[in-house]
């Protein structure tokens, strides 16, 4: 993923030149040219995205085919880019964050996660009580993701099977995220978060946590420490946004996951990806 972007735009070809100097080794050899067990990795994984989704944020924005936004949000690590998007955190700095975040998280990785769905969000956290998992992510009224030890999660598929959902199925992750089981990658980031400079946003950040719209550091930094372990809450986000009158969404990054997700929470939205949109712009030239 992103090799065509770097032709788009030297500033781009740049930006992947100071992300391999920022951490260290040669990031972008591996986002083009793999191999793909090394990008699934987490400590490679998480910079790898937060990298190409400011790379595309960067594509349309040179070319004036991004609007001024008037809200950023992002799930889950999602809210690195969301930051820098908001000139919140600079680049080489969230870079820097999402790199030990991920070295954190493979070093005391433990347990799984599982989505379930069909089933309503109370449902699914009745399962989780029951089976003693969390509740990791809200992702649409009727998908939800749980996050435990490892045979809590599998007994919460049980459950989740017993009563009703369409589909319930382990995540290809390496931790339990969004859990408890995460603390000790919370306790290690607060201090390096707390000495990141992070600026009042250009435009409101929506929280994952609780889709509180945030603009002064201080909270901005409680949010990326608490949200590791939190829940991410993502229909509160679309329903805050779409609620303060927002009715075009543009997904910045790899993949159109979060399009789908969103076109479930608000369906009278109307979503735009950037990989179609770069896609199409490579196509007509």
């Amino acid at each position: 993923m992103g090799r065509e972007l770097t032709q788009l735009d030297p500033e781009i070809a740049t930006l992947y030149i100071t992300a391999d100097d920022t951490v260290g080794f040669r990031l972008s050899e591996t986002i083009f040219d793999g191999p793909e067990a090394a990008l699934q990795e987490t400590p490679v994984q998480q910079p790898a995205i937060l990298l190409t989704s400011i790379a595309y944020l960067r594509a349309l924005r040179n070319r004036g085919l991004l609007p001024d936004a008037g809200y950023v949000a992002g799930h889950s690590l999602g809210e690195y880019a969301a930051m820098v998007a908001a000139d919140s955190l600079d680049f080489p700095d969230a870079l820097r964050l999402v790199r030990r975040r991920g070295e954190l998280i493979q070093e005391h990785g433990a347990g799984s996660m599982a989505a379930i769905l069909g089933l309503a969000a109370e449902d699914v956290a009745a399962i989780a009580q029951d089976a003693g998992v969390e509740v990791a992510n809200y992702n649409t009224p009727v998908q939800t993701t749980v996050s435990g030890r490892t045979a809590a999660v599998e007994q919460a598929i049980a459950l989740a099977k017993e009563r009703g959902a369409k589909r319930a199925l382990m995540l290809p992750v390496s931790g339990a995220f969004h859990s408890t089981l995460m603390a000790p990658v919370a306790e290690s980031m607060r201090p390096l978060i707390d000495k990141t400079e992070v600026h009042a946003g250009r435009v409101p950040l929506v929280a994952d946590l609780d889709a509180r719209f945030l603009r002064d550091p201080s909270e901005l930094r409680k949010e990326l420490v608490d949200q590791i372990c939190g829940s991410v809450r993502w229909v509160d986000v679309v329903g805050a946004l779409a609620g303060a009158g927002v009715t075009t969404f543009y997904e910045i990054g790899p993949g159109q996951v979060l399009a789908g997700l969103i076109s479930r929470c608000a369906p009278k939205a109307t979503v735009y990806t950037a990989e179609r949109i770069v896609a199409d712009t490579i196509a007509a030239a």
